[in-house]
């Protein structure tokens, strides 16, 4: 794939793996090391020890907050929870279609855009950007719950003002005010996802915001991106893969004659990661604090399968990812598999826009080059 450097073409890999592309201050994934962070802290140590509220303020402000400025952003927040009119009054035909929460998710970003005017990043000031930013990531979870449950038959559930991010996220899926030790399990979960380097969506997001779009607009393309099961797709298909091998005897056997046909191991594997992904030890050790049969049948998977992959495919390093087992720490906190994915949107809507305002502030639009490989031209137009 050639892009151009001072008027010439430069070949770089497909998929611009391993391609710097901009600077960014925002965070970054260390593969080699099975480290992430985001600004100067470890992502996985703020899952352990902070709220997604401080996050969510770290990734906007660029500080962790102290104690009135937490508040503040906390009270601020939940405010904007509440969807204007325009987009309430229209998520019942969006359920109907049958699509899902996830895409009825861009339909629905694209009305909060409209009905909150929104204008193109490239007209208005880093204020203004950041204000749209909130407002947006605000109402992602109570569009996600809401379409979910009205394509159940059930009555959307409206936020609470007093409850944390993650506990009203539940509150409005479930209709239930959560067990403090399931929402803080969920927590964690959305904290270890609201960013992870240039991953597709994330770059989508940046490439729209480059020429200047609104931020409903960016973030209606990083949902497109996501929707894709490469990307965003796995964690439900990573728990199937544990209901289709039912039993610990069978793990062996099924997991051979698939990776033998070539077929990926949902859940396993990585494109960055060369050592085990931190966010699956993370989350490992949140199911086993739930513990049960699921949980055991999981580690035994994970270990068996490592194994064999480790075997047939020598050199490889292939390691749980984050799908594996937040799967399973989805499903011991009562979250439907459909859901899954949207979750995973909700947390990282926050590090999306926080690209979209850091790419923003760069003018240059993002317009690589592509190598012509068809017929040569030109050829003689036939006539009709």
């Amino acid at each position: 794939m050639p892009t151009m450097t001072g008027g010439a073409p430069l070949d770089v890999p497909r998929g611009l793996a391993g391609v710097v592309v901009t600077d960014t201050a925002l965070g970054d994934v260390r593969g080699r090391e099975g480290f992430y962070h985001y600004r100067q802290y470890s992502a996985i140590e703020l899952a352990r020890t902070r709220s997604f509220e401080d996050v969510w303020y770290l990734m906007s402000e660029g500080t962790l907050p102290d104690a009135a400025a937490r508040t503040e952003f906390a009270a601020r927040t939940a405010a904007l929870r509440r969807l204007p009119a325009g987009v309430r009054d229209a998520l019942p035909a969006i359920a109907r279609a049958g699509s899902g929460p996830l895409a009825g998710l861009r339909t629905a970003l694209s009305l909060l855009g409209a009905s909150a005017g929104f204008r193109p990043v490239y007209d208005i000031d880093t204020g203004d950007r950041r204000a749209d930013a909130l407002a947006a990531c605000a109402a992602v979870p109570t569009v996600l719950t809401a379409l979910h449950r009205l394509g159940r038959g059930l009555e959307p559930v409206e936020p609470r003002d007093d409850l944390p991010h993650a506990a009203n996220y539940l509150y409005m899926l479930t209709g239930s005010v959560p067990d403090p030790a399931r929402a803080r399990a969920v927590e964690q979960y959305l904290i270890s996802t609201v960013d992870h380097g240039f991953n597709a969506s994330t770059f989508t997001a940046r490439v729209v915001a480059s020429t200047g779009a609104d931020l409903a607009a960016c973030l209606v393309a990083a949902v497109g991106a996501l929707s894709g099961p490469l990307h965003g797709g796995a964690p439900s298909r990573a728990l199937d893969t544990l209901d289709a091998i039912g039993t610990p005897d069978r793990i062996d056997g099924w997991i051979r004659e698939r990776v033998l046909a070539g077929e990926r191991i949902m859940g396993f594997g990585h494109p960055v990661y060369r050592t085990e992904d931190p966010r699956s030890r993370m989350l490992r050790g949140i199911a086993q604090g739930f513990g049960g049969p699921l949980v055991d049948f999981a580690v035994e998977v994970e270990r068996q399968v490592e194994a064999i992959l480790a075997e047939l495919k020598p050199g490889r390093e292939l390691h749980t990812n984050v799908e594996f087992y937040t799967g399973v720490v989805m499903e011991l906190c009562g979250l439907p598999r459909e859901m899954f994915t949207p979750t995973f949107c909700a947390a990282r809507a926050v590090g999306w826009s926080a690209n979209i305002l850091e790419q923003a502030e760069d003018s240059k639009i993002i317009r690589p080059a592509a190598r012509y490989v068809g017929t040569p031209p030109p050829q003689p137009v036939p006539m009709p």
